[in-house]
């Protein structure tokens, strides 16, 4: 199955009520998960990587094309519609190597730049993305971040929608993260969204929008927040917990007599990871149920696949 553009998928999800989940991965592990859940629900997701919690060194060595090229592995057999980003790069100069390493969306993590550099490298990135048929997704507004227990919200502002509106415009991207009382890694309670500033924001943007942390985002208010216009939420953070919490689980049950090859990396049913792997699976099933878009696939892929 080809990867879909990523505006064809929001406007799908748009046009029919329901939203994308970009469910991050960061190993083969990760992303064969997500794949799995997608493929059970008959669902259309956004997968990819994320740059924020990566090392930089790392990603400026081979990083971003070691990742383009195993998510372009793993994605393009798949038989569900797929759009694969690199999600929140630390420069603008990554997001282009992503560009090149074959990702079909970017994102450069600008939201708390001083607004005209954000404006400038945001607007430079689109320019060479959109001629390379690449998507680009930018956050005006800011999110406060959950840290040792603590939401620190000191560099945190909400998005105003005039000037959400001059963003896009000036820009030219094709889809809007918000700051809408969102809160970036919450793994505590949940977050209290300010849904008419949401829907403010819809009003005045030509644009869908995406909310990032997506981990803390209150079930109860999914519905209301895809009338007011989101497209995609994002969900990284509960993903590597479930998957962390399941790994450190069965790791408990080894004595030491078993092969360390059946353990780690294997593939096998053994694999410490694999358990790891399902219970990603077994989450993103539920998020994709929760957003509306189980057996969305159907009427995205062309009739010969169907």
């Amino acid at each position: 199955m080809p990867l879909i553009p990523l505006p064809e998928l929001l406007a799908h999800a748009r046009e029919h009520g329901y939203a994308l989940g970009y469910f991050e991965s960061w190993d083969s592990y990760s992303l064969e998960a997500v794949l799995a859940a997608a493929h059970e629900e008959r669902a259309p997701v956004i997968v990819g990587f994320g740059a924020t919690m990566l090392d930089d060194p790392w990603l400026d060595d081979r990083g971003i094309g070691f990742l383009g090229a195993m998510g372009r592995a793993f994605v393009e057999g798949s038989d569900v519609p797929l759009a694969l980003l690199l999600n929140e790069t630390h420069s603008f100069e990554q997001a282009i190597r992503g560009i090149d390493s074959g990702f079909t969306a970017v994102m450069i993590d600008s939201h708390r730049w001083p607004v005209p550099e954000a404006v400038a490298a945001v607007s430079a990135l689109v320019d060479a993305a959109h001629p390379a048929g690449v998507a680009v997704e930018a956050e005006f507004g800011s999110l406060p971040d959950f840290v040792d227990g603590q939401v620190h919200d000191g560099h945190a502002y909400l998005t105003d929608p005039d000037e959400a509106r001059a963003f896009v415009e000036e820009t030219g991207i094709d889809c809007l993260a918000v700051a809408v009382g969102n809160v970036h890694l919450l793994t505590v309670g949940t977050a209290a969204i300010d849904l008419p500033r949401l829907k403010a924001i819809d009003a005045a943007v030509s644009v869908p929008l995406a909310i990032h942390g997506g981990t803390g985002f209150p079930p109860a208010d999914v519905a209301a927040a895809i009338d007011a216009g989101v497209a995609k939420f994002n969900v990284g953070t509960r993903l590597k917990r479930v998957f962390l919490d399941a790994v450190m689980a069965n790791a408990g049950t080894w004595t030491g007599q078993e092969s360390v090859h059946d353990l780690v990396g294997s593939h096998k049913d053994t694999d410490f990871l694999v358990a790891g792997q399902a219970s990603i699976t077994s989450t993103v099933r539920e998020l994709i149920r929760l957003y509306g878009s189980s057996g969305r696939a159907e009427s995205l892929l062309p009739k010969e696949v169907t």
